[in-house]
């Protein structure tokens, strides 16, 4: 890989590798690598349309009545936990 940039950004780039103690291609490539997962990450976080926030907003406030089938497994698992204290 080839990469034209100024003699300033390269100074730059040459004295940070230097600090870290690696090569400027090492530096290099782990800095796009860095940039890379990073990137990635944000792109992968949940994004939400207006609507959709308004709705888990409207959820979170006022959740819906616990099922009869829900409200069994609640206290089945609070007795289990009881128990094994």
């Amino acid at each position: 890989m080839e990469a034209r940039i100024s003699p300033n950004a390269l100074a730059v780039i040459r004295l940070a590798a230097q600090l870290q103690g690696r090569s400027v291609s090492d530096f290099m490539v782990v800095a796009a690598q860095e940039a890379a997962h990073k990137i990635i990450e944000e792109e992968q976080i949940i994004r939400l349309s207006l609507e959709d926030q308004q709705s888990f907003v409207e959820a979170l406030l006022a959740p819906p009545e616990i099922s009869p089938a829900m409200k069994r497994a609640k206290e089945a698992h609070t007795r289990l936990i009881r128990e094994s204290k």
